[in-house]
């Protein structure tokens, strides 16, 4: 099994009410594929500057990320400062300079074109398309976007969204796409749009997946410790797809799951800043967090508490 991920890279530069760090390894791409190579094998696609650091390469590495796909061009990496406040939930950017990756064109390489599992993270919708035509038709695509995209390249998004299979955005990010304030009507709406099936990330109230039928909630892990949010999204769908290209089905209890391990690589994520938790977490952590997820969430439905109606003023009344 292998999966795909394009998207990227960059060094950030962060400040939380928890502190503050300089030029960490970030990117959507980079927490992706930190967070799935836990489950999976992983190829990455990106491009970064002469800045940047040659121990970040060799950390992927250290995850087995194969980085045959990593671009090093003339010019300085791809560069995010942000704020939080004590309001996690959105960080304020501060600046962005995209340099080397403003005039990325990923051509992929030929022992990337046949993988099983292929996720097309935040970037430029178009270039999501044309990577998406570089390969042979996977087994699940999925894709991410933001307001950016959707405000700025509506059409070249649609044009995306026909040909992928599952869409994982936030709850903002759906009621923009879908001009709908209404979630629930916002994901039947977007559903019109081509993907089989789309997880809405809630941040702190957790997520949701529908499947155009049913829908699948889980919450957000309780945490004690929140030290740094950037990523958590990105991580979260690392875990999502590295679990299904793992276990290489996508039935409705396996998508399920993928939601909830997510979830669990989501939770580990912002225990620090940048990748700094990711980088000593380990597997039995990751099944014990699986498992508390279960705890945290399963109930016996018991007896039927109302099993017997009476009729009142000629309406039928529960018991």
């Amino acid at each position: 099994m292998s999966l795909l991920v394009v998207g990227s890279i960059a060094l950030d530069s962060i400040k939380t009410p928890f502190g503050a760090v300089s030029d960490t390894l970030g990117g959507s791409a980079t927490h992706f594929s930190v967070s799935a190579s836990f489950f999976t094998s992983v190829q990455l696609v990106g491009v970064v500057g002469d800045d940047f650091p040659p121990s970040h390469v060799a950390f992927l590495k250290t995850r087995g990320i194969d980085c045959e796909g990593l671009e090093r061009a003339a010019g300085d990496t791809f560069r995010w400062w942000g704020e939080y406040g004590q309001q996690l939930n959105h960080a304020k950017t501060l600046d962005t300079k995209l340099n080397v990756f403003e005039t990325f064109r990923p051509a992929l390489p030929k022992n990337y074109c046949k993988p099983t599992s292929l996720f097309l993270a935040n970037i430029d919708p178009a270039i999501q398309w044309d990577v998406l035509h570089q390969v042979a038709r996977p087994g699940i695509v999925a894709s991410d976007t933001m307001n950016f995209w959707i405000q700025g390249k509506r059409d070249a998004l649609l044009r995306t969204l026909k040909d992928i299979d599952l869409l994982i955005i936030n709850d903002g990010e759906a009621s923009l796409l879908a001009d709908e304030c209404n979630l629930i009507k916002a994901t039947r709406e977007i559903l019109t749009m081509g993907p089989k099936w789309l997880v809405i990330k809630r941040g702190e109230y957790g997520a949701v997946l529908f499947d155009g039928t049913t829908f699948f909630s889980t919450p957000a892990y309780p945490l004690e410790t929140i030290r740094d949010p950037t990523g958590a999204g990105d991580s979260f769908a690392g875990g999502f797809m590295g679990y299904l290209s793992r276990v290489g089905k996508k039935d409705g209890a396996t998508l399920r799951r993928a939601v909830v391990y997510g979830s669990v690589m989501a939770s580990f994520n912002v225990e620090g800043f940048g990748l700094d938790r990711l980088r000593t977490l380990t597997r039995q952590e990751i099944v014990a967090r699986y498992q508390a997820f279960h705890a945290l969430t399963a109930f016996e439905a018991g007896p039927v508490l109302f099993d017997e109606v009476h009729e009142v003023h000629g309406k039928t009344h529960a018991v």
